[in-house]
Order: structure tokens, then C-alpha cells, then sequence
């Protein structure tokens, strides 16, 4: 695959000696281990988001948080950047590390704190994984709600840095809304505590301001989340239908018949085949697209809920509505949508994960704009989404081994992220920005938005030393961004003036 890495990420920053760097930290926190060789830095040169890489100075892999605050301490002083990174599972580059700078992988931090059964809550250390905050509150019958594809091994300091989703996201809400409290080391080592156990705290919602900031503002050292009781009973119905559009609007029709499932997810036929392929869920693989609708809660409200559905899907058009027979085959249904992305990655030697967000009456508008843009640039589009809250996940299958194809996969995947906004929604919905979506930025947000936000991270990091060059565009590089637009006859684009 080819390399890409961005120079200008980090080209405004002040250049330090390699040695003497290590040498400081060596001298600083001779217990730490310290990565500095060739060998031993490539394992940690990209996220999940493989086309862009970059090998890091060095890389630190802290066992406590002594360690930490005294790197953080020594890189602020030096003028070094600093990057954090957990397991890695990132789809935006918000990991890339810089080749002047520091790489904090924070993955042996990996303790369960505590579960308090009686508060519903736990306190966790940020490399803990997703997936095993719900295994430790099963004995309480309780389990942590926002279930990222990525579950198994994405940690949960990742998905504070990222707001993570996940398929059950639309009624129990994204990380923001599923954490309480948050302990964080600044640049200069300070601890600060955000939030409260409490249902609410006084002063700013940092809280908030903290998930999805992507390693921007501070180190997350500690969480504390909300655990819920597992609901009584859970069944899903998958609906077939013959037209995508068809399918899209079902979204809207199941949402505005007051229905509100646990998870409402949309595949369109090259996702469902590469998935039965795969999985052998019993998809229909001659589908134009699928739904699954789950329903969750008291057994009878669910099967009200589940007829209720039904009609509606029907009403819409679905050729079939089939409801999971029994536990195991509700367990099947998911697993072909939770494995759609490596299912695709058998039908292509690459594919590009897109992550944008639309209101939902935007679902056949911007589907059928998906289908030209695959046509217009001769690359073939995997649609798999969190339908009923917005959350696009466009796949685009390509060969980085031909020439060009990777550079059209990111102008494709460009024009589907500003077709988002254009229809009134977001170019994320959970993978973050980080390195992928810079230049939508400047699509999505205005100059003074734009500087409204490096403020707030000034505030935070004034040397803009903790994770620079991703997440909030220059004003220069959205001038720069808004030119080409303009010159290929793209998107319309604010004009932003230059610092």
C-alpha cells in the first residue's frame, strides 16, 4: 500500500535531537520503557487507518502514572509533541504518530477499578477494553451500552478520545452520554477531575468537551461509567427490501411511528453479500438492502413494539420481515453486521472505512449521490450504516497496488463527507477527525468557528504540543483547502483568511 504522510502536520514545530530527547527521559523516568529503534517503532506507525503512516521519534509504554505526568512534564519542556494512542483500532489517523514527537501508548493501563453494582457505575483505567466492562458487570446483571464494532479489542480510553457509537447507539446514546467522570493529566502534569458520580455538576460541561477531543486536551488517566440493567428480553427483525431508497425511508417511517429501537441497521446488497459470504448470518443476498430493527425492554411492550415495526416495514415496502426465532440466531443476525468491515475486506485487496452523519430524511437523497460519486470515480461502495441515527459508514473497495486508486478512493470518500453536510449533517458521526478528515473541516465549520476552537485547545495546551496537526484545521490550510476546490470545481467553500 502506499504511504502517505502529511509534512506540514508537524513541519511548523520546533525540531529536537533525537538523542538528546532520549536522553532526558531516560534520565527522567529511567523505569519506563522507551522505544527508540527502527524495528521497534514500525509495529506503532499507523492506526486502523493504514494509508497514512509515520514512525514516531520514540515511543513510551508507562506502567503508572508517575511515569506519565513526569513525560509529560520533560516533553513540555523540551518543546517535544506528544501523541496518546490505546489498542490502535482507530479508523481517522488520530493516532498517526509525528516523526518529531513522543508516542504515549497508554495500553497497560488496564485495570477495572471497581464495579459499584448499587450506583451502577465503574471505574475503569483507559486501556481497558470495551467489551470487557460489560463481561465484569455481568454477575450484576448490568452491562455497558455503547458496543462499537471494534468492541473486542478498541479500548475505552479510544473511545472517550473518539466519542465512540456503536449499533445500539440510538437509544442508549454514544460515549458522551454513557460517561460520568473523567481523570486527566494536562501537558504540565497538572491532574484535573471533570464530572461527578452525581447526575450532574456544577460549572462547564468539560466533561463533554473532553469525549471526542481526540488527545487534544489532556491525557485520560481514569473513567468512570454508566452501567445499565440488561433488558428482560431483546428480538430483532430483519426486513429485505428491493430498493435501497425503499429501505431509507423506512428508517424515517419506523422513528416517526414512535418506535424507538435499541438498533436500527441498514446494509445495501454488496455489504450483505460480502457478509453472508463471511459470517453465513442467513442474509438474503438477493437483497437491494436490508434492515435489522431490534427492540429491547419488557417482553410484552417489545412484542407490541416488534408488530408495530413490522407494519410500518411492510408499509414501506419490505418483499420480507423475518424475526430471529431464538437467542442464537438474534446472535447471528448482528455478527454479520458487526463483521461487515473485514467481510469486505475479502472482496478487495483495500477498502476505506467513510464515517459522515445525516438526518435521517436524508437517507435516499444521499444514497442515490453515493451510487453517481461510485460511478463517476469507477470505484465500487459498500454501504453499511447506523441507519437509525444517521451514521453512514460508506466502505469503498480499491487497489492501492494501481496506480492512482488509493488518491481517487480519498477524493471519492471526500465528496461523500461534503454531500453529509451539504444534506444538513456532520462528517463524523464516531471515527473522530484526526488526520482523515482535516480538510472536511474546513467544509463543515466557518473561519470563526474554526478559531473558537483553537482557542479552547490554547487554553488547554498552549504550545499546541498534545496530538497537533489533526482534528481542527489552520485557517492557511482551509484557504489552501478552498482554493483547490475551487479550481476543481468542487463544493463551494468558505473563503477563510489566513493566521
Amino acid at each position: 500500500m502506499n504511504i502517505h504522510y502529511d509534512a506540514r502536520l508537524d513541519g511548523d514545530l520546533p525540531r529536537q535531537d533525537k538523542a538528546t530527547v532520549l536522553a532526558d527521559l531516560k534520565r527522567s523516568v529511567p523505569d519506563m520503557t522507551l522505544l527508540h529503534r527502527e524495528e521497534d517503532l514500525r509495529p506503532f506507525e499507523c492506526d486502523g487507518l493504514s494509508a497514512y503512516r509515520a514512525l514516531p521519534m520514540l515511543v513510551a509504554l508507562p506502567d503508572d502514572l508517575e511515569q506519565v505526568a513526569t513525560l509529560l512534564i520533560r516533553c513540555h519542556a523540551l518543546g517535544v509533541p506528544v501523541v496518546t494512542r490505546g489498542a490502535g483500532t482507530g479508523l481517522s489517523g488520530g493516532a498517526l504518530p509525528l516523526e518529531q514527537g513522543v508516542l504515549l501508548v497508554m495500553s497497560r493501563f488496564d485495570r477495572i477499578l471497581e464495579v459499584d453494582p448499587d450506583a451502577r457505575t465503574a471505574r475503569v483505567q483507559p486501556g481497558v477494553r470495551n467489551l470487557a466492562i460489560s463481561e465484569a458487570a455481568a454477575p450484576y446483571g448490568l452491562y455497558y451500552a455503547p458496543d462499537p464494532s471494534s468492541q473486542i479489542a478498541c479500548s475505552i480510553g479510544g473511545n472517550v478520545a473518539e466519542n465512540a457509537g456503536g449499533v445500539h447507539c440510538l437509544k442508549y446514546g454514544l460515549t458522551v452520554h454513557n460517561v460520568m467522570r473523567v481523570e486527566l493529566l494536562t501537558l504540565e502534569g497538572e491532574r484535573l477531575v471533570l464530572g461527578s458520580e452525581a447526575l450532574d455538576a456544577p460549572g462547564f460541561d468539560l466533561l463533554a468537551l473532553i469525549n471526542g477531543s481526540e488527545g487534544m486536551l489532556g491525557i485520560v488517566t481514569e473513567i468512570t461509567v454508566r452501567l445499565l440493567p440488561k433488558p428482560e428480553t431483546a428480538k430483532v427483525l430483519m426486513a429485505s427490501f428491493d430498493d435501497v431508497a425503499q429501505a431509507g425511508r423506512a428508517v424515517g417511517d419506523i422513528i416517526a411511528a414512535g418506535i424507538v429501537p435499541g438498533g436500527l441497521e441498514m446494509m445495501d446488497n454488496l455489504a450483505i453479500r460480502a457478509a453472508e459470504d463471511f459470517i453465513h448470518a442467513g442474509y438474503p443476498v438477493e437483497a437491494a438492502a436490508i434492515l435489522l430493527c431490534e427492540l429491547d425492554g419488557v417482553e410484552d411492550d417489545v412484542d407490541a413494539d416488534c408488530e408495530a415495526a413490522r407494519r410500518v416495514m411492510e408499509a414501506a415496502g419490505a418483499i420480507e420481515v423475518r424475526q430471529a426465532r431464538d437467542e442464537a440466531e438474534r446472535a447471528l443476525f448482528w455478527a454479520g453486521r458487526k463483521n461487515a468491515f473485514p467481510a469486505v475486506g475479502r472482496m478487495s485487496p483495500d477498502y476505506y472505512c467513510m464515517d459522515g452523519t445525516i438526518p435521517r430524511r436524508a437517507l435516499p437523497q444521499v444514497l442515490e449521490t453515493i451510487a453517481e460519486l461510485s460511478e463517476t470515480y469507477g470505484l465500487r461502495v459498500a454501504n453499511v450504516f447506523h441507519a437509525g441515527d444517521g451514521n453512514m459508514h460508506p466502505l469503498i473497495l480499491f487497489d492501492a497496488n494501481r496506480e492512482g486508486e488509493l488518491e481517487r478512493a480519498e477524493a471519492l470518500g471526500g465528496q461523500i463527507l461534503e454531500a453529509c453536510v451539504a444534506a444538513g449533517g456532520s462528517i463524523t458521526g464516531e471515527h473522530g477527525v484526526g488526520r482523515e478528515k482535516i480538510n472536511q473541516m474546513c467544509v463543515q465549520f466557518q473561519s470563526d468557528e474554526l478559531t473558537t476552537f483553537h482557542s479552547v485547545k490554547a487554553a488547554f495546551d498552549p504550545k499546541r504540543l498534545l496530538n497537533p496537526g489533526k482534528n481542527i484545521p489552520t485557517l492557511a490550510r482551509c484557504a489552501e483547502f478552498g482554493a483547490l476546490h475551487v479550481h476543481h470545481g468542487k463544493l463551494p467553500h468558505p473563503d477563510l483568511p489566513r493566521f
